[in-house]
């Protein structure tokens, strides 16, 4: 066993809970920071030092002015006392201030690597978490976790230089005393080592209830208009008073747990107060101790015990940021489920053509989606997808650029297995245009230069103009650069698709993946965005997913997929003809209601 391993078991019988690791997993963050940060720490051991003073002063100032009313009394205590107390503050104010810079950047620098993390996060993920679960995971917590993480160091240094300066005063006035002090001090301290344990698992379930609240708000934006629609305004609001009534429970089951904890510690910290006084009245009069002695003592002993009794109070805000760490190191530490392989091969181009082989697939364990689907796809063909509805034809083009990966079975470009290519080479080569084309919140331009980020002003008009998108540009008053608000919701529907098409012409890939790209739209604009779409799919190898049959009817080849498999393969005049066949069948049946509309 290495030196490493051997320290790591070490360190592992200690730290059962993880927090030594998971702050050691954060820590690297602060090293392009470190001088500020050991500054803003190392500023809280004179902070929690100077404690003593206050005390330690006292003791000279009782005797000589309080007990033996001498005329010369040390009138500079006092004076001493705001000036350490002056420093105090302004190192406070330092240690806040240079706290707040450190932690500002740390937090910015741990969500660009968090979001970096959310960018690779397979399709798998997206499919099972919320938009809730998201924000809390990759923003919340990292505010949480870095705030604490910086004040929790500051506040624990700060704290156990003021412990050990104000036991050293304790031990300086009396020892028998200080043992005593101490002996209660450990006993109210020993709760807080259970507090993890009581509310980690209620803390958990409180956090995911929060994020529900944070989805019914996404939800409501998104879904304004299917909530108005349909009137769904008190059903919405019994749902999300539900959620707050989950939220509100879970939060008093918190305070259930960690309310006793102050009251507690006030109790024993008063019954160690008390114990002092009683033993410290006896040793006066016997003249142990004087008078200043003691009022030091009882000084030192407040002020050490003050913050202990605060503890129970903010036991939940304590596990509530640990909890936040431990998130953040979990997605610090994920590794994709889809990633490149060691000496993955570049993929350049598409030479020959693509081949399923004996492809299985499943979302969920044991439910299989496709089924041993074989075929190939010759380059510059199309290739067509069409079948009952949740047969598996989107999931068959999913699996070429690896949105998922196979079951068993191969994808081969080339003769090339797909997850033998680097994952960036691959999707380079790939143009999708989907059902609902997502537009982030920007500009026309902006959003159709996503295609090709590269392209010149010409590649940007020519891709334009193959999308049917010169007249409805011209119309704007600010043209390309108009502001087409989240999601692209000032857009139709025709629209959003061409600007879709538009930025598939910039990225000018082979492989073209045309999903349903046309089955959302009305007669009218379906025909403008068909003639878009025909433009895009000149010299590339194109598959189409199509609900429309008579959008098909050309394509070099049919596949026709039922439950996972596929059950015939031709053009459309070779499938046409076969008696009681699917595909036949499919197109009767859209034939017949075609002539029933009519």
């Amino acid at each position: 066993m290495t030196l490493k391993e051997k320290i790591t078991n070490l360190v592992s019988k200690f730290d059962k809970d993880g927090l030594i690791k998971n702050y050691a997993v954060v820590l690297p963050y602060f090293k392009k920071y470190w001088f500020r940060t050991l500054l803003a720490l190392g500023l809280a051991i004179p902070i929690g030092s100077l404690d003593a003073v206050i005390a330690l002063s006292l003791k000279p100032y009782m005797d000589i002015v309080m007990v033996d009313k001498t005329v010369q009394s040390p009138w500079y205590i006092p004076l001493l006392i705001v000036a350490f107390t002056s420093i105090q503050g302004f190192l406070n104010y330092m240690s806040t201030y240079m706290n707040a810079w450190v932690g500002g950047k740390v937090t910015n620098d741990l969500k660009e690597t968090l979001y970096q993390k959310l960018m690779h996060k397979d399709a798998t993920f997206f499919d099972t978490k919320t938009s809730g679960d998201i924000m809390r995971w990759f923003n919340n917590d990292a505010n949480t976790a870095c705030s604490s993480l910086l004040n929790n160091l500051k506040t624990g240094i700060s704290r156990i230089f003021s412990s050990i300066s104000l036991v050293a005063v304790l031990l300086y006035n009396s020892w028998q005393l200080a043992i005593i002090a101490i002996i209660v001090l450990i006993c109210a301290v020993i709760p807080l080592t259970k507090m993890r344990a009581l509310i980690k698992s209620i803390t958990d379930k409180s956090e995911s209830a929060g994020g529900k609240i944070i989805t019914a708000y996404n939800e409501a934006f998104a879904g304004n208009k299917v909530i108005t629609a349909y009137n769904l305004y008190d059903y919405q609001n019994v749902s999300f008073k539900k959620d707050l009534n989950n939220v509100f429970g879970l939060s008093m089951k918190i305070t259930q747990k960690t309310g006793w904890l102050s009251p507690m510690m006030h109790i024993m910290v008063s019954v160690g107060i008390a114990a002092v006084i009683g033993l410290g009245s006896y040793m006066i009069v016997k003249g142990t101790i004087t008078s200043g002695n003691f009022v030091s003592f009882i000084t030192a002993l407040i002020m050490l015990y003050t913050p202990i009794k605060l503890l129970g109070n903010n036991a939940k805000n304590m596990q509530t940021a640990l909890l936040a760490l431990e998130r953040v190191v979990k997605q610090l530490e994920s590794v994709p489920k889809i990633q490149d392989k060691q000496n993955a091969q570049i993929l350049s181009g598409l030479n020959n053509g693509i081949e399923f082989k004996d492809v299985c697939f499943e979302y969920k364990k044991n439910k299989p989606v496709l089924k041993k689907v074989s075929f190939n796809v010759r380059k510059g063909e199309t290739f067509a997808l069409v079948g009952n509805s949740g047969g598996g034809k989107s999931t068959i083009v999913n699996l070429i650029p690896r949105f998922y990966d196979v079951k068993s079975g191969n994808i081969l470009i080339d003769g090339t297995d797909v997850r033998d290519l680097t994952l960036t080479s691959l999707r380079d080569n790939i143009s999708v245009v989907f059902q609902d084309n997502f537009l982030f919140s920007g500009t026309i331009r902006e959003n159709i230069m996503l295609g090709n980020l590269k392209a010149t002003d010409a590649e940007l008009k020519e891709a334009i103009k193959d999308s049917y998108l010169e007249d409805f540009i011209n119309s704007l008053e600010k043209g390309l650069d108009t502001y087409i608000g989240e999601r692209g919701v000032l857009l139709s529907g025709g629209q959003k698709q061409r600007i879709g098409i538009a930025r598939a012409f910039l990225k000018n890939a082979p492989i073209l993946i045309l999903d349903e790209a046309t089955s959302a739209l009305d007669n009218e604009a379906e025909k403008i965005v068909q003639q878009a779409i025909e433009n895009l799919m000149k010299d590339r190898t194109v598959f189409v997913i199509a609900h429309r049959l008579t959008t098909v009817q050309n394509a070099d080849r049919i596949a026709v997929i039922k439950d996972g498999q596929l059950v015939e393969l031709g053009n459309h005049s070779e499938l046409i003809n076969i008696p009681d066949g699917v595909y036949k069948h499919l197109y009767d049946s859209q034939f017949t209601k075609a002539e029933a509309v009519v």
